[in-house]
């Protein structure tokens, strides 16, 4: 649960994955391996042998490249191209799918001999995707073949004016397409509705390697050898699921990595001392892949694509050096608009308790408010678009929340844009500034209109753990399931009804030691991040803990490492909790509320009293509300909570600040003088809410 000034609440729900026993033990018993693997096997729906034996298998399974759609009338344009010489431009987008794409394709062309150049939008002024002037500056280029990559699939009027100026078109994309295909030579999208591919999720990235592959008349092998790095960079970086032939690009990309062959790549790992580590998919999605990203928010993506086609390590690491710059001052801007975000949101008091959150600010970057939209939808669990305005007109993007279709809530807002796209959890707009009040309102609308109650983040769990089942060889064994990622994440476990039985801190104050245990049995938890004045329990708490687990080398032995990523007292419901807060948030919003719901979260004298004497008891100490919830009993929850110290605070009887799920009150002396509590207009707000 995660709490800032003001009462906004963000709780998350934790759900446990369900499991069938006895298939977990044939599982184990047939495919020979540990029953922990087989239960996580059985837990992430892989049921049949089939798919077990695909997904355990160490061997790269790609199915062939012909399968996609007009992947022999690509083939065949492209080679045509290379023998007459024609000059090929390889469209390619600015994130970090769109960049190994082409210069996977790049490469793979120049060192045919063909006649080929690149080129790539820049974010700030042409936006995604193919676009009339960049046809207009490739003909003068001489271009007579364009390719795309992660792009095109709408670019109808691109391609006609294309055609106009005599150059042909290759499709290559991994969108979802309109009900009709722009009339390329080629259109190569596993999305395709009359495509018969068996797998449809790859990345733009993957579709370019396949290409490649039937470009080598299907040697996969020599094409793998050569730019399975790059492709697994693009897959990872577009988070596509890490499940059937992504799984075995990845893998075939994480031991090319590894193997440091490709100069760029190793410039950049360098730069985030992370050369000296064997790589995962995690590790690159926080260490390589926002640095590549970066060139195309910050500047120019062409920086990047040089970067991994250069074959010169004194080269590659200049250029890392300066990508690297370029992904600090991305940091910086993105930490700032964060901030101005979070500000706004917590200052409108009209706003803040929104179902969808919407921020607008001028000349915000645009290429780093999808990162913020991120940070606030994590932030306070709900979905939210991040608006930054230019003149007169506004880009937004947005991100959502499991459960709330982003895409759809937009889509009911259309006639405001002049533009927009995306899926269920993410979404783009473009609209005139006057008009981002109108949308505010309306996509608040279709939020009630569909979702009374509003869906929640979740704390995702595979299983529940016994501590004395915990050993250093369970991480040792989750190998085997690796790559992690999107689809298939690294194991969440939850250890329950633990006692705190020590705190210390590590780390020169800024991580946590902590020791529990369970019938008897110790273990030692690692809480990183947290200072000691901010933990909000304290020992003889008997709390749930969300946990990883790692092995680490330590003087040449294993060593469990157990990692607390959430953690709740054992005594609370988290239902309770996001029902009575969300019943609180429509207060707020001035909306009604049912008696029934009204005697939920509306306090009595007692249960003021009750609250008072705790702040006087913790004043000026940082603390749980979990714990002032679980003090008083069954009448306090949440919402009722909430609503008590807004009164406590108007009525001048304390000031307090939440942070992380504390809270820290101080109480202000009255001398003597009675305060009438049910004069609190806060009282007369929520009885008129109440439906006759």
């Amino acid at each position: 649960m995660k709490c800032e000034r003001g009462n906004v609440v963000n709780i998350r729900r934790w759900e446990i994955a369900k499991l069938n026993r006895d298939r977990a033990a044939e599982i184990a018993v047939k495919h020979g391996v540990p029953s922990f693997i087989a239960m996580l096997l059985d837990i992430r729906g892989f049921h049949s042998d089939a798919e077990i034996e695909s997904f355990l298998s160490a061997q790269t399974m790609l199915s062939s490249p012909l399968e996609l759609k007009d992947m022999d009338k690509a083939v065949e344009r492209i080679h045509a191209a290379i023998d007459n010489f024609e000059r090929i431009a390889i469209f390619g987008d600015y994130d970090a799918d769109g960049v190994t794409a082409t210069a996977m394709l790049y490469s793979y062309l120049e060192a045919l001999g063909a006649d080929v150049i690149y080129y790539i939008p820049k974010r700030s002024c042409e936006g995604y995707g193919m676009n009339k002037p960049a046809m207009e500056e490739l003909n003068e280029k001489g271009v007579k073949l364009i390719i795309t990559v992660d792009n095109g699939i709408a670019s109808f009027e691109e391609v006609e004016f294309a055609k106009s100026l005599g150059i042909d078109v290759v499709i290559t994309d991994h969108h979802q397409p309109h009900d009709e295909l722009p009339e390329a030579v080629a259109v190569v999208d596993p999305y395709r509705e009359d495509c018969p591919s068996a797998f449809k999720e790859l990345s733009g990235a993957g579709v370019a390697l396949k290409l490649l592959i039937a470009l080598e008349s299907g040697d996969e092998d020599m094409i793998l050898s050569e730019y399975a790095d790059l492709a697994a960079l693009g897959t990872i970086a577009d988070v596509m699921p890490v499940i059937g032939e992504n799984r075995s690009i990845i893998k075939a990309g994480l031991e090319q990595i590894a193997a440091r062959t490709r100069p760029g790549i190793d410039a950049l790992l360098k730069k985030c001392t992370a050369s000296d580590k064997e790589p995962t998919a995690r590790s690159l999605a926080f260490t390589v892949i926002p640095r590549i990203n970066a060139t195309g928010r910050m500047g120019a993506s062409e920086r990047a694509v040089h970067l991994l086609t250069c074959d010169f390590p004194e080269e590659a690491e200049e250029l890392a050096s300066e990508i690297d710059s370029e992904n600090d001052d991305r940091r910086s801007v993105e930490s700032e608009i964060t901030a101005a975000v979070l500000a706004q949101v917590e200052n409108d008091t009209e706003h803040k308790y929104d179902r969808v959150i919407v921020a607008s600010g001028e000349g915000w970057h645009s290429g780093v408010i999808g990162i913020v939209a991120s940070r606030v939808t994590e932030h306070f669990g709900k979905p939210c678009m991040i608006i930054s305005r230019s003149g007169d007109m506004a880009k937004g993007s947005g991100r959502s929340v499991e459960g709330f279709n982003l895409f759809e809530a937009v889509q009911s807002c259309g006639d405001l844009f002049e533009k927009f796209g995306g899926h269920p959890m993410a979404a783009g707009i473009t609209l005139t500034y006057d008009k981002v009040d109108e949308f505010r309102e309306r996509i608040n609308a279709y939020a009630k209109e569909h979702h009374q109650i509003m869906p929640t983040q979740k704390i995702k769990l595979d299983c529940k753990l016994n501590p004395q089942a915990l050993t250093p060889q369970l991480p040792e064994d989750m190998k085997q399931l690796e790559p992690f990622g999107n689809g298939n994440s690294q194991p969440f476990f939850g250890l329950f009804g633990m006692t705190i039985d020590s705190i210390t801190p590590v780390g020169s104050g800024t991580h946590l030691r902590l020791g529990c245990s369970k019938n008897g049995e110790q273990i030692t938890c690692m809480k990183f991040d947290t200072a000691y004045v901010d933990f909000p329990y304290t020992e003889g708490c008997v709390v749930d803990m969300a946990v990883t687990l790692d092995a680490k080398e330590y003087r040449g032995q294993s060593q469990l490492t157990i990692t607390i990523r959430n953690l709740k007292l054992s005594s609370i419901s988290v239902d309770d909790m996001i029902e009575t807060y969300q019943l609180f948030e429509r207060t707020k919003r001035g909306e009604e509320l049912t008696a029934q719901q009204a005697e939920r979260i509306i306090p009595d004298r007692e249960d003021i009293a009750a609250v008072y004497r705790i702040m006087r008891m913790c004043e000026g100490k940082r603390f749980s509300m979990q714990k002032i919830i679980n003090a008083i009993g069954e009448k306090m929850n949440l919402g009722k909570l909430l609503i008590i110290l807004e009164i406590l605070e108007e009525r001048g009887l304390i000031t307090y600040d939440m942070s992380e799920d504390t809270l820290r009150p101080v109480v202000i002396e009255t001398n003597g003088s009675k305060v009438d509590i049910y004069e609190s207009p806060v009282f007369a707000r929520i009885k008129s809410l109440i439906r006759a």
